[in-house]
């Protein structure tokens, strides 16, 4: 038997039509609970018993989860079926849409923590400051207004050609000091994806044995010039471009600070006026 975890919201409202046939598992032995229905993940896995979790939704489905489960639980054979619109997570582990679920346990572990707005929680992608804030805050703005689908893609376009304002960013990471000025954005990365599949990092390796992470700071004074970067981006082609962008590798521990409150996203979940966040990679 497995249970089949869904979320009923994913991918714009249809999470629980993408779970009526996984690959590779006998629907006739599956039982379903919506995970937006869960409010005791210790009473959930005492149902569930020796059986198989299936985990079915998108990146914010799975940051809550990795958020809630207990410690203990994570023992148990969990399974990810990716059913989001970005998939973020799927696409840095490379799972190819329409195969088998992917075992998910091991990717729980060992999981970087932030701290923001007193607020302290795990990350499986990424936290970001600046324009991927913006996008976030302004995908929820439309999506409370309207069902149809968020074109992250066309807010952030929107941002970079006029409505979104570069500021100075303070970067302590390891001991090391950095000061930037006309920074758009200042992921701190576990994965290499964000955003709906944009490579921001792509030298970054969640199973690398340390579980460090990686800064990436855009930063331009001209609109044009990170225009041109942009589309780079998506492909993970614009490590070369130190114009525009410094990488800052192999994190254990850092603190991004904004010169004026902004948004933030945190695995796709956005925060509002937030200055500072402190990021630490696990230790086992």
């Amino acid at each position: 038997m497995a249970v089949v975890l869904f979320n009923p919201l994913s991918n714009n409202g249809r999470g629980r039509d993408e779970v009526e046939n996984i690959p590779g598992v006998d629907m006739a032995k599956v039982r379903y609970e919506d995970i937006t229905k869960i409010t005791n993940y210790h009473e959930f896995f005492e149902t569930v018993g020796d059986d198989s979790v299936i985990l079915s939704g998108g990146d914010g489905t799975l940051h809550n989860f990795a958020n809630n489960i207990p410690e203990e639980c994570l023992n148990k054979e969990i399974y990810y079926y990716p059913t989001g619109s970005g998939n973020d997570f799927a696409n840095d582990i490379e799972y190819k849409k329409g195969s088998e679920p992917v075992y998910l346990t091991d990717y729980l572990k060992n999981l970087p923590t932030v701290t923001l707005k007193g607020v302290k929680k795990k990350f499986l992608n990424d936290v970001g400051f600046g324009i991927d804030g913006y996008c976030c805050e302004k995908g929820d703005e439309a999506r409370a207004k309207s069902s149809r689908p968020v074109n992250y893609t066309t807010i952030a376009l929107k941002g970079l050609l006029y409505d979104y304002k570069p500021g100075k960013v303070h970067v302590e990471a390891d001991g090391k000091v950095y000061d930037f000025d006309h920074v758009w954005m200042a992921p701190t990365m576990f994965g290499r994806f964000y955003g709906g599949g944009m490579m921001v990092t792509p030298m970054q390796n969640r199973n690398n044995p340390n579980h460090t992470m990686t800064v990436a700071i855009v930063h331009s004074k001209g609109r044009f010039a990170l225009l041109k970067t942009f589309p780079r981006i998506f492909k993970g082609t614009h490590a070369s471009c130190s114009n525009v962008i410094t990488f800052i590798e192999n994190v254990r521990h850092v603190t991004v600070e904004f010169e004026e409150p902004t948004s933030v996203q945190l695995d796709g979940e956005t925060y509002l006026n937030v200055k500072t966040i402190e990021a630490k990679a696990a230790t086992e």
